[in-house]
């Protein structure tokens, strides 16, 4: 539960940054008319990631086992694509985020009367469809049927839930002034547990293709330890439900394991330290200061 919540406190946080940047924009610039139109897309976005959510949870059930294993390795390894792009491109935009977001609605305004809705569904969508493709990918590891099908549970909504509600009144508080976050140190160590967790949904999700029979090697382990590592222990469940743990790992896990978690995370850490010793260049001014 706890990485689901991380997973829904950080795209949740993002979400609500965006938000209450283009609220506060138009508040300051005396453009309130133009609010509905905001909330209108941040309203077809969450509908919108609420159903692409839906049918990946429902919609391959009534497919045989090797499909529903095919699909589920393939968007698994979607989603490690897609949130090791997000961990990188919001490290490196949490400063400069607020002056972009103010020259794209800066440049809505002006448009027709659907173009600020455009902007909030694609601000606000873009992080709702994340959530709800890695969240999906990170709890297929979990609760199984019985033939071996990944069964829904509540507890991976609950805790990605939470998350989006503490990200939410994080973000309002922001707004109001009364929270002060430094962004980048959130998103720095967010992002590299983050990319911890990733590597593990990589990992399951080879081992969805082996069960498929789209890749090989299903019986060559690189070890098993489920005889030392009891996986109905407190730290098995946070093994299991946090990083994707198996006990017995076949050789292909392992190495989708290592060649994804050392390269992307040293590479992580890199930018990070390199964009702490880098001083800021100062933004370009806008229209109308926030």
């Amino acid at each position: 539960m706890l990485a689901n919540y991380l997973i829904g406190l950080r795209e949740g946080l993002e979400a609500a940054l965006v938000v209450s940047i283009l609220v506060a924009y138009l508040v300051k610039t005396d453009r309130r008319h133009l609010l509905p139109r905001i909330w209108a897309g941040v309203a077809l976005a969450v509908g919108v990631s609420l159903a692409f959510g839906a049918a990946l949870t429902y919609g391959p059930r009534g497919l045989t086992f090797e499909a529903q294993e095919l699909i589920g390795g393939g968007l698994s390894i979607v989603a490690v694509g897609f949130v090791t792009w997000m961990i990188f491109w919001m490290a490196r935009a949490a400063r400069s985020l607020s002056g972009e977001l103010r020259g794209r609605i800066d440049d809505a305004a002006d448009g027709s009367r659907w173009s600020l809705v455009v902007v909030a569904v694609l601000a606000v969508g873009r992080e709702g469809l994340e959530t709800a493709l890695f969240l999906w990918a990170a709890t297929q590891a979990g609760t199984r049927d019985a033939v071996g099908a990944p069964r829904p549970t509540w507890e991976p909504l609950l805790g990605a839930g939470l998350g989006i509600v503490t990200a939410v009144a994080l973000g309002y508080l922001i707004y109001r002034g009364a929270v002060s976050i430094n962004l980048s140190r959130f998103f720095t160590w967010t992002g590299g547990f983050l990319i911890l967790v990733a590597a593990g949904v990589l990992a399951y999700g080879v081992h969805d293709l082996q069960e498929a029979r789209f890749l090989p090697g299903l019986n060559d382990l690189a070890f098993d330890v489920s005889d030392t590592v009891d996986m109905n222990t407190w730290y098995g469940a946070l093994l299991k439900g946090i990083f994707n743990f198996s006990p017995a790992t076949t050789q292909l896990e392992a190495a989708a394991w290592l060649l994804y978690a050392i390269p992307v995370m040293a590479l992580f850490l890199v930018g990070a330290r390199r964009r702490t010793t880098t001083p800021t260049t100062p933004a370009a001014p806008s229209r109308a200061a926030v």
